[in-house]
């Protein structure tokens, strides 16, 4: 079921997402050579503290995950696409990282990822973070009352194969609103003109998730969550919470 919200519970997920922005910037002001990724994960978690929220990401099991997420941010490095765990790895000179975090906050959930170079960036990886993030603003430039999902799907699409990029087959952004995943699924390519009507008050997470390799396949690591690329290529994921709403699509999770 599609839940349509008032324009109290938009401003009410506005906070929640406020939350998330903080975190994400926190993360990334702690990311530089030899810090960890486990750090990163603390300097999120702080914020979310501080806040009063709690984290839609700790303790979740979907159903093709072996054991429930130990972690309040995914943090993704170089040829991982989403979903990686973490751990005492070692941020090095030039890598491509990705975090995805949430916050929930007066019943309400926020849901955003940025991407990021640490130290000295390759050229290649800077061109395939501003694709990504092409791509995100397209999809928002798409989510107007009278539209469809479609319309969204496909103008993410669309950015990601005039850049040359794969997209990971079978993910996409989501409903969210009371729960972090709720319906409809949107696809990030599609046919424009179908699918579920844009209406005052839809809340998606929109989530491009860009391969430079251009190839759609994935691999998933041991550990059962973390995606990779199977050409080794790296890989970037840009995320937002957007309300449809009649003055135009509303970013919720922004500072």
């Amino acid at each position: 079921m599609v839940e349509i919200k008032t324009d109290t519970a938009l401003d009410a997920m506005r906070e929640a997402g406020r939350v998330v922005a903080r975190a994400l910037a926190a993360a990334r002001a702690a990311a530089a050579v030899g810090v960890t990724l486990r750090e990163l994960d603390r300097a999120a978690h702080a914020v979310l503290d501080a806040a009063g929220a709690r984290s839609p990401f700790l303790g979740y099991q979907p159903g093709f995950a072996p054991s429930p997420f130990p972690a309040v941010i995914c943090a993704s490095v170089n040829d991982a696409v989403v979903h990686g765990i973490p751990d005492d790895y070692r941020l090095r000179d030039g890598d491509l990282v990705s975090v995805d975090c949430g916050a929930e906050l007066g019943g309400w959930t926020g849901d955003a990822a940025i991407s990021f170079t640490v130290g000295t960036p390759r050229p290649e990886d800077l061109a395939l973070i501003a694709a990504t993030q092409r791509a995100l603003d397209a999809g928002i430039a798409a989510a107007v009352v009278g539209q469809r999902l479609g319309d969204i799907s496909h103008a993410i699409g669309s950015v990601a194969r005039e850049a040359g990029c794969g997209m990971p087959e079978d993910f996409g952004g989501h409903g969210i609103g009371r729960r972090m995943h709720e319906d409809p699924h949107v696809p990030n390519s599609g046919r424009p003109g179908r699918g579920f009507p844009l209406r005052h008050g839809l809340t998606l997470a929109l989530e491009p998730m860009l391969m430079a390799g251009g190839r759609n396949g994935y691999r998933t690591d041991p550990d059962g969550w973390t995606l990779r690329t199977v050409d080794g290529s790296r890989a970037a994921h840009i995320e937002h919470t957007v309300a449809i709403t009649e003055d135009g699509p509303r970013i919720l999770t922004v500072l």
